[in-house]
């Protein structure tokens, strides 16, 4: 599954905070210019859907806030199912 991220960092925890289709708004506990946001993303996102950080892969987006993710290691409806959960 490919989701669209846009990332707002300086957040006092991690959290996905809403969606609008298959794009998630997600607080990150760290500084706009960290080089480690990328990999503070991946965790959380792989903890978030319940997947291996291996299969958590930004494909977009590195240097911005707005990334494309590809998610990967369970089927597409349990992803979905998760993703419908979010307001």
């Amino acid at each position: 599954m490919i989701v669209k991220v846009k990332v707002i960092p300086n957040c006092e925890d991690n959290e996905v905070i809403s969606r609008i289709g298959k794009v998630l708004r997600v607080k990150l506990c760290v500084r706009q210019n960290d080089e480690k946001i990328n990999e503070i993303l991946k965790k959380y996102l792989a903890s978030f859907f319940e997947v291996k950080e291996t299969n958590v892969n930004i494909i977009r987006g590195l240097r911005g806030k707005e990334k494309t993710v590809e998610i990967t290691g369970r089927p597409e409806s349990d992803l979905e199912e998760i993703i419908n959960t979010i307001p």
